[in-house]
């Protein structure tokens, strides 16, 4: 864990999920006077137990001189939260674990001059492919023998990661979502990139212009001064790079159209100046458009630090992949099972539709807004949609606009679809088929989260094929 500096008066922290717990952790260790709440007695009990003291903020907000916020925590909209207000009405200072996290890292920075430019901080943030691309460059790093950090929003909280290691080049790669970066104040990247930018979260942001601002918190007031990187397919992404085109600080822009980007992309490979630099190809956890984008902005970083494209290229073949993402989990006869629970939203499962043949469709959940809006043109591989959750009539009936003749049924459970799907599949008898969970929605109607979504399509095709299997 990263040392803090001991700070004079009180701490308050409001959330104690994994963040806000590593912040109380992280804030006693340095000797501070820390206050917390959580709306949940459990977490409350844990925060106790460190050493925190309990208060309801809401009733007794007191004076702390700082507020540690969790990203779960709403700041302006649908309405901001009545802690939140009473910390503007008390002048309190409202800061995030990443504020935190840059205090401890300039703290050891100045006790440790002679380790000057040992230290590179990246952060990732964008829509969809953040997570993929943060676990590529930390992967790239790891093998190019940087000691390498990965944490925020993906994986250990920022302030469970150790301070850097003295007389080695360190790198700490965070994956920033739009609600850490609406709060951040001080984290400052060296390198900052941003995947894309598609409509998400607008009712924590009140407008797609709000939710484009906290992506591009991870460039404002001179962050990210090394390089930024930045995908140009979408609006709001060139939008972006242009504006901060007048700032003297290295932009690479990454895009599957513009031909003047700094390097193109396509599901086969990079390339610079029309010429290729990379093929993709025996690349399994890179495929597809949208991996193919994550591949060109880690490609970036790693140019930018120093890897030769031989080091790069190895590691992104031996590069696993993420859970719940492009997943593949299983083959039966014909059949790929493909885990791409993490698709919450129409734009990440026009991805995965995208990038695979004759699909069995699982899709729905609790609908964002749009619900499958935008993938109109996506469909050509679709033989049946298997529909589940909330979502399940309201995309049936889009489904029934946007591609009227496309097969499709709904159904009250996950495993349900998913036997449904894979029988179809395997009466059909192609010659390669793909039983695809990419759901355009989120998970919160049946399930905690992705996760334990992506869990139950697992267990739910290991559960088929042990009863195909039983029946041979």
């Amino acid at each position: 864990m990263i040392t803090l500096p001991h700070y004079s008066d009180e701490t308050a922290v409001f959330g104690l999920g994994r963040s806000g717990l590593a912040s109380v952790d992280a804030l006693l260790i340095a000797g501070c006077e820390v206050v917390a709440w959580d709306d949940n007695p459990a977490q409350c009990a844990l925060a106790e137990k460190r050493g925190a003291t309990i208060r309801d903020l809401n009733t007794d907000f007191g004076q702390p001189a700082r507020l540690v916020v969790s990203p779960g925590i709403a700041l302006t909209h649908p309405a901001p939260h009545p802690i939140i207000e009473a910390a503007h009405q008390h002048g309190t200072e409202i800061i995030g674990d990443m504020d935190l996290f840059q205090a401890g890292l300039d703290m050891w920075r100045a006790a440790h001059e002679d380790a000057k430019g040992s230290v590179c901080v990246i952060g990732i943030t964008g829509t969809n492919g953040k997570s993929t691309s943060t676990a590529l460059i930390g992967h790239m790093l790891q093998e190019a023998g940087w000691q390498t950090q990965i944490g925020g929003n993906i994986g250990t909280p920022i302030l469970q990661l150790d301070a850097p290691t003295q007389g080695v080049q360190n790198a700490y790669v965070l994956e920033a979502s739009s609600y850490q970066l609406a709060l951040n104040q001080s984290l400052n990247c060296d390198i900052g990139v941003l995947t894309n930018v598609t409509p998400d979260h607008l009712e924590r942001h009140g407008s797609m212009a709000g939710y484009v601002a906290a992506k591009q918190n991870l460039f404002a007031e001179g962050k990210s001064q090394y390089l930024r990187v930045i995908g140009t397919d979408e609006e709001a992404g060139a939008a972006m790079a242009a504006a901060l085109q007048s700032q003297a600080v290295d932009i690479k822009q990454v895009s599957s159209r513009d031909p003047q980007a700094d390097i193109g992309f396509s599901a086969e490979g990079l390339h610079r100046a029309g010429a290729q630099v990379m093929s993709l190809d025996y690349m399994n956890a890179l495929r597809g458009l949208h991996n193919a984008q994550n591949a060109a902005v880690a490609f970036c970083v790693g140019e930018a630090l120093g890897l030769s494209v031989m080091a790069m290229t190895e590691a992104f073949v031996s590069f696993p992949g993420l859970a719940h993402r492009m997943q593949p989990i299983e083959r039966f006869a014909s059949l790929t099972f493909v885990n791409d629970s993490k698709a919450t939203n129409a734009d990440a499962a026009r991805q995965a539709l995208r990038a695979c043949r004759n699909i069995y469709w699982i899709v729905g959940g609790r609908a964002k807004q749009g619900g499958l809006e935008g993938l109109e043109n996506s469909l050509a591989e679709v033989r049946h949609a298997y529909l589940i959750g909330e979502a399940a009539t309201p995309f049936a009936n889009q489904l029934a606009t946007i591609a009227p003749t496309l097969p499709s049924q709904t159904y009250d459970k996950l495993d349900i679809a998913v036997a449904a799907a894979a029988d179809q599949a395997l009466s059909d008898d192609l010659d390669e088929a793909t039983i695809l969970l990419s759901p355009a929605a989120a998970s919160f109607d049946q399930f905690a989260n992705f996760e334990a979504r992506g869990d139950a399509f697992c267990a739910s095709v290991t559960a088929w094929k042990q009863r195909q299997e039983g029946g041979m």
